[in-house]
């Protein structure tokens, strides 16, 4: 109720009565139909059916009286009003001139009825709590402040960290180069006076709307990095190094959609497939043991045991394959030796050729194909020539394409322009470029 019809006690608080202009007193008489101003009536007047202007004595009216309880059965609305009242003039903690002030009520009392009520009442913590939440949703869609854990770096200029953020600058929220940066250029010489043609003005016009979108496209493009995360590159790289290689793939690939989703409904996507890819693997791994005759995981842990030693032996059986193929040149042998060092090193070995010399000396054995990715994807003719130039059967299928795509667009491929799309040994592309020929998969031009 506002401040006409106020609860307090004291009668020069309220407005007059319209009839005889007394002070009112509660109970009071308030007209349901005059307004926007209220038309207020003391008892004596209402009894003798006052009526002024569009105030008439048969309107609807309303009983103004604060005699009721409204926390607690002894207190009444207006001893709560006075005690609000009391308190904000003697101030909180002095409850002996509160106790003066309300004359109906001991400082005990005030005491116990303030704390219990206004102070120590779950209903009042709530209700502050949800104020405080609203003021809060009111400044959300102004500039975001960022939480002490969430405070991003602060790199000096054009050092290596600033350069991974964009040149991005926190206390500003914006970056040291915008996404079409050079926008504003378009609207510098544009100047409107008065004796413009309407082709004109519609023109100048036209360029502010363009203007306009490339700004919505700017804020929108500064909405995605800020609401997933992407200023702190770094960070980011971390949290997706969390993920497996197969899901590390898909999050590279679905990065893209981000934009039209928001940040949580993206990473849940992207969660629930990790989630995926984990049961399909166990999945995988139980009904190997079941295939296996494995029915409890006492036994799935001896048959992962011995699988292991049988993957030991499988390589050491390979190894020996290939020491075979080498044992009988001395120097293959050392080189194989060398490549084997550095592997075990942790080293990536390099890559040697042997050639047949003018002494006569054997070249290299042909290529072993077990185990490298790819090789289910040749022909027997295309594997045989794997073996023999060295080539490993991926880096094959990568220049088979390329020269294929080459020769279909030229409508013919020559040696010369083969050797410039693959940067190999010159003898090894004339090869591929012979069986390739051969075999009919392009044609000279």
């Amino acid at each position: 109720m506002d401040r006409l019809a106020s609860f307090g006690n004291d009668p020069f608080d309220k407005p007059p009565c319209r009839g005889c202009s007394s002070y009112l007193t509660e109970p009071y008489i308030k007209c349901a139909e005059c307004g926007p101003s209220p038309f207020l009536l003391c008892l004596q007047c209402f009894t003798r059916g006052f009526e002024y202007k569009k105030h008439e004595s048969d309107h609807k009216y309303e009983i103004m009286t604060s005699d009721f309880p409204v926390l607690e059965p002894g207190w009444t609305a207006q001893e709560e009003m006075a005690l609000l009242e009391a308190v904000m003039d003697c101030g909180f903690g002095n409850w002996q001139d509160v106790a003066y002030q309300m004359r109906t009520k001991t400082k005990e009392e005030c005491e116990s009825h303030y704390m219990k009520n206004f102070i120590n009442n779950p209903l009042f913590s709530s209700t502050l709590l949800s104020l405080r939440k609203a003021k809060d949703s009111r400044f959300a869609e102004g500039a975001i402040p960022f939480k002490p854990t969430d405070d991003p770096p602060r790199p000096t200029f054009d050092s290596v960290l600033s350069r991974d953020m964009a040149g991005y600058m926190p206390a500003r929220a914006d970056f040291m180069e915008e996404f079409d940066n050079y926008a504003e250029w378009d609207l510098k010489d544009i100047d409107f006076v008065d004796d413009d043609s309407d082709i004109l003005r519609a023109l100048k016009l036209s360029v502010v709307d363009i203007y306009h979108s490339r700004l919505k496209e700017r804020q929108r493009r500064k909405k995605v990095i800020r609401d997933h995360g992407l200023i702190n590159l770094r960070k980011f790289q971390m949290l997706e190094r969390c993920y497996p290689k197969e899901v590390q793939e898909l999050y590279d690939v679905m990065r893209r959609f981000a934009r039209v989703v928001g940040p949580t409904e993206h990473d849940k996507f992207i969660e629930s497939h990790a989630l995926e890819f984990e049961l399909r693997r166990e999945i995988r791994r139980l009904q190997e043991y079941r295939k296996a005759g494995i029915k409890s995981f006492c036994s799935a842990k001896v048959y992962e045991r011995v699988k292991r030693m049988r993957e030991d032996e499988r390589r050491k059986r390979t190894m020996l394959c290939d020491v075979l193929q080498y044992i009988q040149d001395g120097r293959a042998c050392q080189q194989w030796l060398s490549k084997q060092a550095a592997i075990d090193a942790g080293i990536t070995p390099a890559v040697t050729t042997i050639t047949v010399s003018a002494t006569g000396r054997r070249s290299a054995p042909p290529l072993n194909l077990t185990g490298l990715p790819g090789t289910e994807k040749l022909n027997e003719r295309e594997k045989e020539l794997c073996q023999v130039v060295r080539l490993v059967p991926g880096a094959y299928l990568e220049y088979k394409q390329a020269l294929l795509n080459e020769c279909r667009r030229q409508g013919g491929l020559r040696l010369a322009q083969a050797r410039a799309l693959i940067k190999i040994d010159v003898n090894k592309t004339r090869k591929i470029y012979d069986f390739l020929i051969k075999e009919g998969y392009i044609t000279k031009a």
